[in-house]
């Protein structure tokens, strides 16, 4: 039919014809009704006491709802009153009198929706109309989703819930109620974001009556992460599973089951199902963060009959921040569900998608003080070709490696070749800076971070490619002299990576993995304790996704089961910057090239073809911009010789053409040359489009020859990396960063702080604080008493913590293996051993000025016995024979571990092993010469050491 000849309002009324079709709906028009046709009969022109209303919905025979039809470009809000007067009138023929419960009001292109059963009804616009089933279906229930949301969720069960889950469900019940439809839940990685929305759509199933929940993620293995979550959660008070009463479906297919009560599905194939667009499988194992998008070119969901727009009531959508713009947000906008945001990495697009409603909010510095997370310190490393690059000169013999297949042919340099740091693993390979980056890695890990270890802390690696990932593999294989299992590639394109991810995560081996983009967010791999960057981030969302890999705090027993000789609980991971990612700008967003899926070869084929719009032309130049880095000389050589300029020049043309002042500047020369006074203020749309039209018709020119597309797609396929083994790289810097110094000099600080605070009330610190004569024993219990007060949030401070802390300031009085730091007479002594409980003494000793060296409690304890047993000595008539002087070194060695002696602890090893109190109580017997009667040195020894060692 030829729409162009219709009335305005006819041309809606048919457009909305065909929309409850697709729906459902047989479409028919008063008085000629049938209602015996089907299910949903939408009935036009049905008379009523305000007059005949555009369209009655009958559902099972039942008079259940209205549409008010409106041409385009209607504002919908302005004629409510006007649906809503038909709904509340006499409907010819019905008996029943209540309003009509579903008001619709529809233009060919919008429609707006509103629910009377709802506490306070509010339109809300829909993709499409429902299905007469659906409209059944809420007919027969006893009230809305709406009204169950705002009057039948019961409190919240507590336990088991740390305070900002407990927050976040409340928070998030809150605005539901409130009939919000947007919600966005900011929590910091590793503080349960999976299992708070669990608990959440625990709630809506059993008391909040929602049919189906969508849980959206973006990579494939996010979303079997959520399906194991959901199989392992267990209900409050419940002795099942979630699964076990509620279906969990991972959709691998485009069928939803029926049955399914929660849908696990990632946006790209949800985007697949709506728009028709066949799904390529490898998609869903590439975040988001990886693809570029392309609006103007890619399909448009559209109408779906077999998942119609009511299939979900919520949308839980996991790391929002990747999923919620441009092509995605498609998907978002079909379904008439409640938006549910989880992040925790939000930018300012976020906040506007979610119409600022944060419904809860915990940071990363909430998270650390609160003990879910661990704090990081930064550990810089910097070569001279890392930072300054280096030159080839002509006749060398290098490597030529092609970087896909990574073939190598032999030749000579044609020309002198300087490259940058830039062009690190991307044009060139120094082989010698990755070493030497890997060797200083190894070297610090083992003298400064982790001195103490014997094996390898769980370390991750970001490289820049696939590429660079395999180099790097080979020389951390070759520098810790380890094999195959040692050190492992996990991304999308590794044979099994979910296996080998399991490994990392669960396994003593791999100790070390490479990825580029597969953990770099929403991947959990809490006994990581080394993020090492040889690729820098600009984006400043993504960097802290992948800075998130290595936050998730873990308790000894787990962590030992991985890193054996691991001494506490997980209390810190050291991102290592080898590329300055910690200095470089970040932008807020990562700028989206505007071409997902189109080939640099397809681009070119389609500019050639008239394919001109602003999207494609931005997106090509961006391609030969980025292009024209990558090639050598020998490549931009030879596409100059194409197109007779520089393929910068080209990409420049092509942006310029889409520059408005550009665009003005051609207007406003195209008017004089016509004879016609311009100014730009007075330039109409029509001329700047023609001036538009011309400049990109000029910019493309040169990519009309055959010649020159082939030229420069096969410069592309066929660029090679230089293999630089000739220039030697060198460290230059080594160290702690000044961040990762202030964060110890705040720890160290707070210690200092609560010292003074609490030197009153706690007996540990009492202790420290009386003159010798007033000094009650220190006992473990009170060490353990003090220890336990450190631990607990706000302060977390471990003895490890803080002795980590005095290590890495510059005053530290830090003399560890490797890094030589000193600060006048001071040096702290570095213990190979497990860090003791009693090593609090020391760093209270040191804090409070007792002590002008900090150095482990044993040390102090040894110091003090040689001083006291030498004065002993001096001052008795027989010095203490050896196998005396054994026993006084076993006591001695207790005193250092357990800051005390009693005669109960001669019941136990090493004491029991050479004859317990027993052989103490002989060997320190002595008779007295005034008297029959023995008397024993021992219970005077005993308490003379507990007072001199410890003192």
């Amino acid at each position: 039919m030829d729409m162009d000849g219709l009335k305005p309002e006819t041309q809606a009324r048919l457009s909305i014809d065909e929309q409850l079709k697709l729906a459902g709906w047989k479409v028919q028009t008063w008085p000629a009704v049938n209602l015996g046709e089907g299910l949903g009969i939408a009935i036009r022109e049905y008379p009523t006491d305000s007059g005949p209303a555009d369209y009655i919905l009958f559902v099972d025979r039942k008079a259940v709802g209205v549409i008010e039809a409106k041409k385009d470009e209607t504002i919908l809000s302005t004629v409510e009153d006007q649906t809503l007067r038909y709904a509340t009138s006499k409907i010819k023929f019905r008996k029943d009198e209540a309003p009509l419960s579903f008001l619709f009001e529809a233009t060919s292109k919008v429609i707006q929706f509103t629910d009377l059963r709802d506490p306070a009804p509010r339109a809300r616009e829909i993709f499409h109309f429902f299905k007469p089933e659906t409209l059944q279906e809420w007919v027969k229930q006893e009230s809305s989703l709406r009204k169950r949301l705002k009057y039948q969720m019961p409190e919240l069960p507590k336990a088991k819930l740390r305070d900002c889950q407990i927050s976040a469900i409340t928070g998030l019940e809150k605005s539901l109620a409130a009939n919000r439809p947007r919600s966005l839940i900011h929590m910091a990685t590793g503080a349960g974001k999976t299992f708070t929305a669990i608990n959440a759509v625990y709630r809506l199933l059993n008391h909040g009556g929602a049919k189906r929940i969508l849980f959206l993620v973006d990579t494939r293995n996010l979303g079997k992460q959520a399906q194991q979550e959901f199989h392992a959660f267990k209900p409050q008070g419940k002795q099942s599973f979630f699964h076990e009463n509620h279906i969990v479906q991972r959709l691998t297919s485009s069928t939803i089951d029926s049955a399914a009560e929660v849908c696990i599905c990632t946006i790209q194939r949800m985007y697949s199902i709506l728009s028709g667009k066949p799904i390529d499988e490898s998609a869903e194992d590439i975040s988001l963060h990886e693809i570029k998008q392309n609006q103007q070119q890619a399909k448009l969901v559209k109408y779906n009959p077999a998942v119609p727009i009511e299939t979900f009531d919520f949308i839980i959508v996991d790391e929002c921040h990747r999923s919620i713009y441009n092509l995605w947000k498609q998907v978002l906008d079909y379904f008439d569900a409640f938006i549910i945001g989880l992040t925790a990495t939000p930018d300012k697009r976020t906040f506007g998608f979610f119409n600022e409603n944060i419904v809860a909010e915990y940071s990363y510095e909430d998270s650390v003080l609160d003990g879910v997370n661990v704090g990081y310190d930064v550990y810089e490393i910097e070569t001279e070709i890392g930072n300054k690059g280096a030159e080839l000169k002509a006749k060398e013999w290098l490597d030529h490696r092609d970087k896909l297949t990574r073939k190598k042919r032999w030749a000579q340099a044609e020309e002198d070749n300087s490259y940058t740091s830039k062009e690190l693993d991307r044009s060139v390979v120094n082989v010698s800076q990755i070493r030497q980056v890997i060797k200083a890695m190894k070297k610090a890990v083992e003298t400064q971070i982790y001195p103490e270890r014997k094996e390898v802390p769980k370390t991750l690696i970001f490289a820049k490619t696939d590429s660079h990932a395999d180099d790097i593999i080979q020389i951390v294989r070759e520098e810790y002299g380890q094999g195959n299992e040692f050190c492992k590639k996990i991304t999308y394109n590794t044979k099994d990576p979910d296996g080998i991810l399991n490994d990392f995560r669960n396994d003593f081996n791999p100790r070390i993995a490479v990825t580029v983009d597969m953990i770099a967010t929403g991947t959990d791999v809490k006994p990581l304790e080394i993020l090492l960057f040889m690729r820098d981030v600009r984006s400043k969302g993504y960097y802290e996704q992948m800075k998130g890999r290595g936050v998730r705090s873990l308790s000894y027993e787990d962590l030992h089961n991985v890193s054996k000789s691991a001494t506490s609980d997980k209390d810190r991971f050291v991102l290592i910057d080898a590329v300055g990612v910690e200095k470089s700008l970040k932008t807020e967003s990562r700028p989206l090239e505007r071409s997902p899926n189109l080939s640099l070869k397809d681009l070119l084929q389609g500019v050639a073809m008239g394919h001109r719009d602003d999207d494609t032309i931005q997106s090509l130049a961006n391609r030969l911009t980025r292009l024209s880095k990558q090639l050598d000389k020998r490549g931009l050589a030879a596409i100059e010789k194409l197109t007779g300029k520089p393929l910068p020049e080209v990409a420049r043309e092509l942006l310029t053409a889409l520059d408005p002042d550009a665009i003005n500047t051609q207007a406003l020369a195209n008017a004089k040359a016509a004879g016609i006074t311009r100014g730009e203020e007075t330039l109409t749309d029509s001329e700047r489009q023609t001036a538009k039209e011309q400049l990109i018709d000029q910019a493309c020119q040169t990519l009309d020859n055959p010649a020159t597309r082939e030229g420069i797609e096969s410069a592309r396929r066929q660029r090679e990396q230089l293999i630089d083994h000739i220039n030697l790289d060198t460290v230059t810097y080594s160290g702690y960063s000044s961040q990762a110094a202030d964060n110890a000099a705040k720890v160290i600080q707070s210690f200092k702080d609560f010292i003074e605070q609490h030197k009153d009330d706690i007996q540990a610190l009492s202790f420290f604080y009386q003159q010798p004569y007033q000094r009650r024993g220190l006992t473990f219990a009170m060490l353990e008493d003090l220890h336990q007060a450190l631990s607990k949030p706000p302060l977390l401070l471990t003895t490890e913590k803080l002795w980590s802390a005095y290590e890495r300031l510059n005053n530290s009085h830090s003399n560890s293996q490797g890094n030589q730091q000193t600060a006048g007479k001071n040096t702290n002594k570095k213990v190979n051993s497990q860090r003791q409980l009693t090593d609090i003494i020391s760093l209270i000793r040191f804090a409070i000025g007792l002590d002008t060296e900090l150095k482990p409690f044993a040390e102090h304890v040894d110091a003090k016995f040689k001083k006291w047993i030498f004065r002993h000595n001096a001052q008795r008539s027989t010095a203490f024979t050896e196998q005396q002087t054994q026993w006084l070194r076993l006591i001695k060695d207790h005193i250092a571990a357990s800051c005390a002696i009693e005669r109960d602890d001669f019941d136990y090893s090493p004491f029991a092993d050479h004859g317990g109190l027993q052989k103490a109580w002989s060997l320190f017997a002595v008779s007295n010469p005034n008297s029959s009667d023995q008397n024993n040195e021992l219970d005077s020894l005993l308490a003379e050491m507990n007072q001199e060692l410890i003192a």
